[in-house]
């Protein structure tokens, strides 16, 4: 796990936490040390700071989005909503806001953990006027999208689909429940794994990169309620 933090006190205090809970960790103090350290090595989750000089948090997520689906997890010390679109926007899973809880953030990693090693249960096939027969064993056909629930492989016309393990997840999500609207709240607990009440701007902005994935008129917004995967 690679932790990118400059503050001195806070890096520290986040590394003996962290460690108490059997994580192995590498720090950096700045963004460029962050990049260097991420392109050097291989790690099962990045904790980005969004304040960081040199390069900053939403900045380096956007260079390791250029070459990896590793797990982002982003924190921000005032909890600006920019702050916090712009690090989702730039391909992050999810974001904490310092001052956070160890346990919080012990919970939001493990979160993450999860989804990066996920295997579904088997989804129902769906019934024959639903969907179109799939063409394979764990194979679910919605138009020009394919997404193999065996193999975690999804694809839009023939061509594969590069989804981080949040996106797939969702889309996962969405795939079991073809055509019926998924309510925000609904989605934060399933998919992120919230306890509580979340913030939904987290939903909205991976539907975004879906979208941008998959095509925009693959998931429907249902206004007032939430999203659905178009049959």
């Amino acid at each position: 796990m690679l932790l990118v933090e400059d503050d001195d006190l806070m890096r520290r205090s986040f590394a003996v936490a962290l460690e108490r809970y059997g994580y192995e960790l590498r720090v950096a103090a700045d963004g460029l040390t962050g990049l260097e350290l991420f392109r050097e090595e291989s790690f099962d989750l990045l904790i980005l700071d969004v304040m960081l000089p040199g390069l900053d948090g939403i900045g380096l997520c956007r260079r390791v989005r250029e070459s990896s689906l590793v797990p982002v997890l982003m924190m921000s010390a005032r909890g600006d909503g920019l702050d916090v679109v712009a690090g989702l926007e730039a391909g992050a899973d999810d974001y904490v806001v310092k001052p956070v809880d160890t346990y919080v953030l012990v919970a939001r990693i493990r979160s993450l953990l999860r989804r990066a090693t996920y295997a579904p249960a088997p989804v129902a096939e769906p019934a024959a006027d639903d969907v179109p027969p799939p063409s394979g064993e764990g194979l679910l056909v919605f138009g020009d999208l394919a997404i193999d629930t065996g193999g975690l492989e999804v694809s839009v016309s023939g061509s594969p689909v590069a989804l981080t393990p949040t996106e797939l997840k969702l889309l996962l999500e969405f795939a079991a429940h073809p055509g019926i609207v998924l309510e925000r709240h609904t989605l934060l607990r399933n998919v992120w794994e919230y306890g509580w009440d979340g913030d939904s701007r987290v939903v909205d902005l991976c539907v975004q990169r879906l979208r941008k994935k998959l095509g925009r008129d693959r998931i429907e917004t249902v206004r007032g309620f939430g999203y659905k995967l178009r049959r």
